[in-house]
């Protein structure tokens, strides 16, 4: 399987400025123009993030797209492959956000913009609570890319949730994965993009 069409999707209080998603973007149009590519901003209300991604990929075909979700994307990137039947690699992904993200209502900045500041309403955790899946009907659509020394997730529920899929899990590292180049490799070929 060939991708044609890849989603990158960031993180909470992130953006397509993450390190990650900047290094995707550029070895896309670097090396693979001929894949569509779509790395959106993401609003702050989870049913509106996943209306945006469900409308934004609505004609893309099933068997050759795939996604790409860091922590708060992943959990994202796990509810839109889930549906649609894409291969979907996952950073650090976050697995209860709905539980891990109820400490953070209120006004939020952005990590790479602090002048950016947007409102996480009590009502978004809800929203995060009907996106959930269940358990992965094909676990090897998903690769899971797992940091032991993440300092915001617990990286033994991440290997627990995504139990079945291809997993590399890191001796130490950290949340952002800031050694996510020596990876790309993996991802790619994961996404038939070697």
């Amino acid at each position: 399987m060939v991708t044609t069409h890849l989603l990158y999707l960031h993180g909470f209080r992130s953006s397509p400025q993450s390190t990650k998603a900047r290094q995707m973007a550029a070895l896309m149009a670097e090396r693979f123009p001929q894949v569509q590519w779509w790395c959106p901003q993401l609003p702050p209300s989870p049913q509106a993030a996943a209306a945006w991604i469900a409308q934004g990929t609505a004609r893309w075909p099933a068997a050759t797209s795939g996604v790409i979700g860091s922590s708060l994307g992943g959990f994202y990137a796990t509810w839109i492959a889930a549906q649609r039947g894409w291969r979907a690699v996952l950073l650090n992904p976050a697995v209860d956000p709905a539980r891990d993200l109820s400490r953070y209502i209120g006004e939020q900045t952005s990590w790479h913009d602090p002048d950016e500041r947007f409102f996480f309403a009590p009502e978004f955790v809800d929203e995060l609570r009907t996106l959930a899946v269940g358990p992965l009907a094909h676990p090897e659509r998903f690769m899971a890319l797992i940091a032991k020394g993440d300092e915001v997730l617990d990286w033994r529920e991440m290997t627990a949730r995504y139990a079945g899929a291809q997993q590399t899990v890191l001796e130490g590292g950290d949340h952002a994965l800031s050694d996510f180049e020596q990876h790309i490799p993996t991802v790619l070929a994961f996404l038939g993009l070697s």
